[in-house]
């Protein structure tokens, strides 16, 4: 079954260059624990499948299941991994404009600045990511989404208000110094 230890482990393939590998056995466990009838933490499972999908660069289908879930979120109100859900879908539609970019295409039509249009979604969902951590008072996924923003901003040259915002969640933090997101959100600090 997709247990908070094998969803991780199934994500690691995908980060250690098996992508493809990773996703298969994702689908294997969402099927499997779909086959159960149950449908609690449904749209933690396929954050994960979002995840493993930008690890090997497919971002339109990263997309894709992202607002699948959304929508999923939505019409059953499980809420609960919304925040992280909103998060991810802010930095793959960021992905998406470079990713187009980087080819040469023009990723939308309206796009008319360094300020785009898929900026001003992507901090759009990265603020509607922020407010529903706080909301929840989930403390960990409102860092993850700050760092996501602070790094969006500090693109933008808005460095100042970057660091703000993230000294702010970040100052909130008594322990757990060790931890990922936590170190890497004292590196982003130190860059801003």
């Amino acid at each position: 079954m997709v247990g908070s230890g094998h969803g991780r482990k199934r994500l690691a393939l995908a980060e250690q260059g098996q992508g493809e590998a990773g996703i298969a056995q994702i689908h294997q466990g969402i099927a499997a624990w779909q086959a159960t009838g149950t449908a609690v933490a449904q749209p933690w499972v396929l954050a994960l499948l979002a995840e493993a999908h930008g690890k090997v660069g497919q971002t339109e289908e990263g997309l894709r299941v992202l607002t699948e879930t959304l929508t999923i979120v939505d019409k059953t109100g499980e809420g609960l991994y919304a925040a992280e859900l909103s998060r991810l879908k802010g930095v793959f539609t960021l992905r998406q404009c470079h990713v187009a970019s980087a080819k040469g295409q023009a990723p939308m039509p309206q796009l008319l600045s360094p300020n785009s249009q898929a900026e001003v979604e992507a901090e759009a969902y990265l603020q509607q990511a922020i407010e529903i951590a706080r909301r929840q008072s989930a403390k960990s996924l409102e860092l993850r989404a700050v760092m996501s923003l602070s790094r969006l901003w500090q693109q933008q040259g808005k460095r100042a208000e970057a660091h703000e915002l993230l000294s702010e969640v970040y100052n909130w933090f008594t322990e757990g110094f060790d931890t990922v997101d936590l170190q890497e959100a004292k590196a982003l600090l130190d860059q801003l």
